[in-house]
């Protein structure tokens, strides 16, 4: 027993640490998704909040010291959120096909910050940040037998606030006005738009927020994992979020539930070596263990879940 209580112990704080952006990105897509238009662009988006995140914590370290890396996410948080109105001109003013300006998203995101990354450093990555999200132990939680070591020991302050933003957005969308007409503008835009709702200006609104969230994910995941920016920084981790979402079926806590189960999924990847009865099972396997399960949980849930009746329809006729 005791033995299994260590494993518990290092692997369920990596897995928070590992879910974190995903939380932060896939409720991003549920603001959008709820809204009724598709962001596949999540990836992109989380590339250049990573890229923003780490080149303002290096340019400002000395500036901001201690609260660089939560500068940095905010910056992330901004350029992400300024990045995303693309995909809004496109989808929502011109009305492109979503999935197409989606993607369109994802191979330009990752084509300005590595542009960018090698016009300034003059190589493909960036050098490594010397100020990283701290972790710190929660007073009093801490001490609870069990639990405490596994859950409030070592945490990263961006996993609290990942956690806070997921209740945050349940209440956001499901106990404001503001959440009741985004729902019914990603539910029957025309009958909204009938009530004086001005769907569009909703959909900008949902796309926004969920650029600045997927920015979020982007700059936590680099100042947590990986500590610099490359080409393989995100590697995935947008589309990871996506599933997120349709396995926690366009809700927020159902979205931060299913990005522990993967953050689970990738800590068991890169944690199996300390784990006895793991050790002697290839890597390979182990490292498309979190994208094996993404596409199961996509192929057996997303024909279970309810997505929003208007998701991927542009608002034509009385839009405002």
């Amino acid at each position: 027993m005791g033995a299994f209580l260590d494993i518990l112990y290092f692997i369920v704080p990596i897995s928070i640490a590992y879910a974190a952006p995903l939380i932060f990105t896939a409720i991003g897509g549920v603001f959008s998704e709820r809204s009724g238009v598709i962001n596949i662009g999540l990836e992109g988006l989380m590339v250049m909040g990573a890229f923003v995140g780490i080149v303002f914590n290096l340019f400002f370290v000395d500036t901001f010291g201690a609260w660089t890396p939560w500068v940095s996410i905010l910056a992330a948080m901004l350029v992400s959120a300024i990045f995303s109105l693309m995909h809004a001109v496109a989808s929502i003013t011109f009305r492109a096909d979503q999935v197409v300006s989606g993607v369109a998203i994802n191979l330009l995101g990752i084509a300005i910050a590595l542009f960018s990354v090698k016009m300034i450093y003059g190589k493909g990555q960036t050098d490594f940040i010397q100020k990283n999200i701290p972790r710190f132990d929660i007073p009093y939680l801490q001490d609870i037998p069990v639990l405490g070591p596994m859950f409030f020991k070592s945490v990263y302050g961006s996993s609290i606030l990942a956690v806070a933003v997921a209740f945050l957005a349940w209440f956001v969308i499901f106990k404001t006005p503001f959440g009741l007409r985004l729902r019914s503008v990603g539910e029957h835009p025309m009958a909204a738009d009938t009530m004086g709702i001005k769907v569009n200006r909703i959909r900008y609104i949902a796309v926004i927020i969920s650029g600045g969230l997927a920015g979020m994910g982007g700059s936590v995941y680099a100042q947590t994992m990986t500590n610099d920016f490359g080409h393989a920084t995100i590697n995935g981790q947008g589309f990871m979020a996506l599933a997120a979402m349709i396995f926690g079926k366009w809700h927020p806590i159902g979205a931060m539930g299913a990005a522990l189960f993967f953050g689970f999924a990738q800590a068991l990847a890169i944690s199996s070596s300390g784990i006895p009865f793991m050790q002697n099972v290839p890597s390979v396997f182990l490292y498309i263990l979190p994208y094996a399960l993404t596409i199961i949980a996509l192929a057996g849930f997303i024909g279970k879940a309810n997505a929003p009746k208007a998701i991927g329809d542009p608002y034509i006729k009385g839009s405002r």
